[in-house]
């Protein structure tokens, strides 16, 4: 990497990051769009499949983000026999924990759907639990290849990760409407044909990952034998490194589904706005997240080759990169608040909530991208459990505690949620940032 531009070695790693991880949302946006117009309890469903599938994909952040701390480490230091042994053994677990989670999916989808109030949300219980089960289906291969391409993306290869996300997103947004309406001669299968789509596409990436890794074109190398002998001293070392953020990341994703159980409970309409929110907050935090695991990787590429000083100068580099990008978007939200919410649903109570809302919503992006850039600087540097405690204290708090007073103590609805979230996301960027500055993340080991 070259001293003299850490804006060009973001640039380079984010850019198709961004898209890469932007794929995958965007592919989800436009099946909630096409599923809108069948229905508003499908919508809502399946929204709230989603939102269960994400929370348990959080546990592989242990096997991701910890292999990919190390990796970096390792390719930084030109140790690449070491990197490839480390991801071996994490695509090896990611296989088992699929199995798990499969089984889970498809006989405990029904009662996490009891919890949808009733009156009137018949339609949204059938709808999610039905999307659940025929994804399960597809589980071992959908997670083991994300697994896979997620620590590719960690390693530094990220147009290779791109390459493969937009092959199955693309393939995606192309079988969906042929499956939920039936067109050119395709069955009608509604909210099942969305979940077939899903698996049929990420089948096609399983192959695609594959042929990359076997083919050495990546930086990284998937040996078969790796696959076969466990490693339990490698392990371990994944675990050290990878638990701290998959309890972070599992907390945050259960105060997530929380929150959107606040909202069904406070009626239809109020839940679709809120996933309808959800939904353009999930796309602007992959953008996000390709900028903090940029981060991340530069961090750990710049710290495995001793340059301490590097690594510095590329975090607040990308920092002010998340700041400038952040801001053009709030912007966008403000001045196009109506006809972004129009995308995703016609109705106009609906569209009414969220209009409400899209103001504290637009302000929010600011500090949750610098928020993540700084969270992707502390990760890099193996600074784990503090991101772990201070995020566990966040949901707590913030999106749990006050959000419930807020929910259902004022007539905020919506708008509270969103505002919640805001203060959660500005406190925590501030805490944050103090801890980064205070320099001890230089000297943390792996």
């Amino acid at each position: 990497m070259r001293h003299s531009s850490p804006l060009k070695n973001i640039l380079k790693t984010s850019l198709p990051a961004v898209v890469d991880l932007s794929s995958q949302t965007i592919m989800f946006t436009i099946e909630a769009i096409l599923i809108g117009r069948i229905s508003t309890g499908a919508f809502a469903g399946q929204g709230l499949a989603i939102q269960v599938v994400i929370a348990f994909l959080t546990v592989l952040i242990t096997f991701i983000v910890g292999s990919s701390l190390i990796v970096a480490r390792h390719v930084g230091a030109e140790e690449k026999r070491e990197a490839n042994h480390v991801f071996g053994q994490a695509v090896m677990i990611s296989f088992v924990i699929s199995i798990i989670f499969a089984v889970v999916w498809y006989f405990g989808g029904v009662h996490l759907f009891k919890l949808i109030e009733e009156g009137g949300s018949s339609e949204a219980r059938q709808a999610g639990t039905s999307y659940l089960r025929i994804v399960a289906l597809f589980a071992p291969i959908i997670i083991t290849n994300f697994t896979a391409v997620g620590i590719i993306r960690g390693a530094g290869d990220t147009h290779l990760s791109m390459i493969v996300n937009v092959a199955i997103n693309g393939l995606n947004v192309t079988l969906a409407p042929l499956l939920i309406f039936g067109w050119f001669g395709f069955p009608r299968w509604e909210v099942q044909g969305a979940a077939m789509a899903l698996g049929i596409s990420h089948s096609a990436g399983f192959l695609v990952t594959f042929y990359i890794l076997r083919t050495r074109k990546s930086v990284l190398f998937l040996s078969l034998r790796e696959l076969a002998r466990p490693n339990f001293q490698t392990f371990k070392r994944l675990l050290k490194a990878g638990v701290p953020t998959t309890i972070e990341q599992m907390v945050w994703a259960i105060g997530a589904l929380i929150v959107s159980i606040y909202a069904a409970q406070l009626g239809g309409q109020y839940l679709a706005a809120h996933i309808v929110l959800s939904r353009i907050q999930s796309i602007l935090s992959m953008a996000y997240l390709g900028f903090s695991l940029t981060a991340m990787t530069l961090m750990g590429k710049n710290l495995g080759a001793e340059k301490r000083r590097l690594a510095e100068k590329t975090a607040r580099t990308a920092g002010w990169v998340g700041f400038v990008f952040s801001f053009a978007i709030a912007l966008l939200m403000i001045a196009f608040s109506k006809s972004i919410l129009y995308f995703f649903t016609p109705e106009e109570a609906v569209i009414a909530i969220g209009v409400n809302a899209m103001i504290v919503f637009a302000i929010l992006q600011v500090p949750k991208a610098v928020g993540n850039v700084v969270i992707g600087n502390l990760r890099g540097a193996g600074d784990l459990k503090w991101i772990m405690y201070i995020t566990i204290v966040g949901v707590v708090l913030f999106e749990i505690g006050l959000n419930w007073i807020v929910a259902f103590s004022t007539s905020l609805a919506v708008t509270g949620l969103w505002l919640v979230h805001f203060i959660d996301e500005t406190v925590r960027l501030a805490v944050n940032y103090w801890r980064f500055k205070g320099g001890r993340w230089k000297f943390t080991r792996i």
